[in-house]
Order: structure tokens, then sequence, then C-alpha cells
């Protein structure tokens, strides 16, 4: 507690005003001020150190009229994060949708890796000897599958048809649905393009090319996944 300065100077002129009273009458007033001394002494206190509470002007707090305007203000404030709050989540992607849509990507990029890509059709007589696309009588430069091989999968991977498809560029245009989700409706589409590409001075870009860019997107709900690869005429006579 800090204690109160009673330090007090007496001017001159209060002096001189003093000093002009009659003795008897600053007599009195000095008994009077032993007086009130004494009974200030003798009155009850709490402690010497004992801190001084003052009473406050006016009673603090909020009125009814300011907290009805808080509570208007943080209903709007938490309305406003919770929209948002909910359109994140609402079109924010899956992860096990995100996962099995790149499955579906990679497993199809893969199966095309693997296909041959040969200047001859497999099943030409030519295909193990040919040495361009000039010595087959199926040549291998176009980005679509043969005349007699089925246009479509047919709802897989690979075409059921009596002669599947046996080529990487086979599967240009390839449009397919699936779930691997352990049945249920078909929610993923993976479509497939082919194009011919330059790969560090391999290929020259057209549907002919020693170099393809093979590309996967697979339509999930609320994404699309892509996935990209290369593939190279490494093995022009490599036959499966």
């Amino acid at each position: 507690m800090q204690r109160p300065d009673l330090h007090y100077e007496i001017p001159d002129e209060r002096l001189i005003a003093y000093s002009r009273i009659p003795l008897l009458d600053r007599l009195k007033w000095l008994d009077e001020v032993r007086r009130f001394t004494l009974a200030a002494r003798a009155a009850p206190t709490v402690g010497r150190d004992a801190p001084v509470e003052r009473a406050p002007k006016h009673q603090r707090g909020l009125t009814l009229i300011e907290l009805i305007v808080f509570i208007v203000i943080v209903g709007v404030a938490l309305a406003g994060v919770l929209t948002v709050l909910n359109h994140t989540t609402r079109h924010s992607a899956d992860p096990l949708v995100r996962k099995q849509a790149l499955a579906i990507g990679e497993a199809i990029l893969e199966e095309m890796m693997l296909q041959p890509f040969t200047w001859c059709d497999p099943d030409d007589p030519a295909a193990a000897t040919a040495m361009a696309h000039a010595g087959c009588a199926t040549p291998e430069n176009v980005m679509a599958p043969e005349a007699d091989e089925p246009t479509t999968a047919n709802g897989h991977l690979r075409s059921t048809g009596a002669r599947p498809w046996d080529n990487a560029n086979d599967y240009n245009g390839l449009v397919t649905t699936t779930n691997i989700a352990g049945g249920g409706p078909a929610i993923y589409t993976a479509r497939v393009d082919v194009k011919g590409a330059i790969l560090h001075g391999v290929g020259d870009g057209t549907s002919a090319s020693a170099a393809l860019r093979i590309t996967v997107d697979v339509l999930a709900p609320g994404e699309t996944i892509r996935v990209e690869g290369f593939r190279t005429r490494h093995s022009p006579n490599l036959l499966p």
C-alpha cells in the first residue's frame, strides 16, 4: 500500500495571520486538534498496511442492449465461418476417392507401358524383322486400333475381341468407367490420349513418331486426376 504524502508547507501569509489570533483562541483551537487526534487513534482500524478500497463511481458491466449486440455480432461471424467450412468440406476431395482414382490412372498407364511399340502390328508376319513402317503389311503408324480390332474396350482396360489391343498407340481415345471400391456404381471415368512426342531428340511429334506421350485423366467425384508418361520405340521388333 502506498502511504499518503503528509508533507505540507504553510505560507508566510498564513503564519502572520495566525500570529495575530488572540492567544486564548489559539489555545482553544489546539485543544480541539488534540481531542480529534485522540479520537482518531482510538477508532478501530483494519490494519496499518491494509489497502483502502474506494467505492466505484458507478456499477461497471454490460447492459442488456450491449449484450444483445454482442450476441448478434458473434452469431454473424460464426455463421460466416461455418459457411466457409461447409463449402470447403463439400468441395474438397475425399482422400479415399483420390487414392482410388490415382490407382486407376496408374494401372491404365502401366498396362500401356508394357504393351509393344513396334513398327508393325504384332500379328503382322514382318513384325519381328521390319526396320520401318514401310516394311509392314499392317504398320503401327496410326493412333487408334487397327481396322479388325474393336474400337472400344467393352468395359475393360483391354478389348475382349478376337484381336485384342496389342500396341501402345491402340489405346488412344479409350474411355472406360469403373469402380474399385468393392462394387457399386461406376463413379470413375478414365480417358486416354496418346500423341506423338519429341523426347530428347527421339521422335518427331507425328502419329508415326518414335516417342509417345500418354495422358490418362480419371474423372472422380470432386476432382480429376491426371497421370502422364512417355513411351519410346526402344525395341521395335519385340513381340508379346
